[in-house]
């Protein structure tokens, strides 16, 4: 990760196609151009197989919240490019089903509690450190906050934690046993370094947006290639 957001800083630095026109340069300094991002999303892992898949209760989201700075093209201010630094977070939720993450066998165990105890309310909660970094373009520069928007991207991202949640306990006919809260937390199976791509369209502050991973959530061998997925809305302003 090191290494990519250097690569990524001198690409911005060395680009001969940033803004550098005189005549422009204060109205495009001092524009609003999404310096802030805050998304809010529908989650779920492609490639999931069924066994996980049908497992999956109610609707998944996930936050992610990303200060960026926006550079504009010289020639033409409508695009840009952007980099910034953010944290992404996701929760899948599941229905009687047991992730263990801190378990010490070769493989990620998947366990199917449907005539076991089981939470009420159980997930899995991933969060990495990104750095996201977008080719934007904007049909009126000098007035953002009324205009049509693009944006396509890459981000790169570290994994800060990786855990699951259960509240509530219950037996197998889904009565309450007690109000137990259990949390999990291990790294052991998942990839720790995460490259997705990215696209965002919309007008003004609000945009949709799409993530989709070019890696796999879990290593090699512990799980099935699973690749998380993130659809939902996104507020951007200063």
């Amino acid at each position: 990760m090191r290494k990519l957001f250097i690569l990524w800083v001198a690409l911005l630095a060395a680009s001969p196609s940033f803004s550098q026109d005189k005549n422009k340069k204060q109205s495009i300094v001092n524009r609003p151009a999404d310096h802030f991002l805050l998304q809010l999303s529908n989650d779920w892992w492609q490639g999931a197989p069924d066994s996980i898949k049908n497992k999956r209760k109610g609707l998944s989201r996930g936050a992610n919240v990303y200060l960026m700075l926006n550079k504009p093209f010289r020639g033409n201010p409508r695009m840009s490019v952007a980099i910034g630094v953010g944290v992404g977070t996701s929760s899948i939720y599941f229905d009687k089903l047991d992730v263990d993450v801190a378990g010490t066998s070769r493989k990620l165990a998947f366990t199917n509690l449907d005539t076991l105890e089981h939470f009420k309310k159980y997930k899995v909660v991933t969060s990495y450190l990104e750095i996201p970094l977008e080719l934007r373009y904007t049909s009126h520069p000098e007035n953002p906050n009324k205009s049509f928007k693009a944006a396509i991207g890459i981000k790169g991202g570290t994994l800060l934690k990786s855990q699951t949640k259960g509240k509530k306990l219950q037996n197998a006919n889904g009565n309450e046993i007690n109000d137990f809260t259990q949390k999990n937390s291990s790294k052991r199976y998942f990839n720790t370094t995460r490259l997705a791509a990215t696209l965002r369209i919309g007008y003004g502050f609000f945009s949709v947006f799409g993530s989709y991973n070019l890696t796999s959530l879990f290593k090699d061998g512990v799980a099935a290639d699973m690749k998380p997925v993130q659809v939902g809305l996104t507020i951007s302003g200063l």
